[in-house]
């Protein structure tokens, strides 16, 4: 496993994590979970590229 991979399984479990279904961040709203999907899909970009 890359550094890009193992980064890119961390970001989807707070992904899941972040989802205001849970008790815990219901009070959140969609906030955390759009910052953490821009964050995702910066990721994405950059492991399909090559930078990581």
């Amino acid at each position: 496993m890359t550094v890009g991979t193992i980064l890119l399984i961390i970001l989807i479990l707070l992904l899941i994590g972040a989802l205001p279904t849970w008790p815990h961040s219901r009070t959140w709203g969609y906030r955390p979970i759009g910052l953490l999907g821009i964050v995702l899909i910066v990721v994405i970009i950059l492991l399909l590229t090559g930078r990581i």
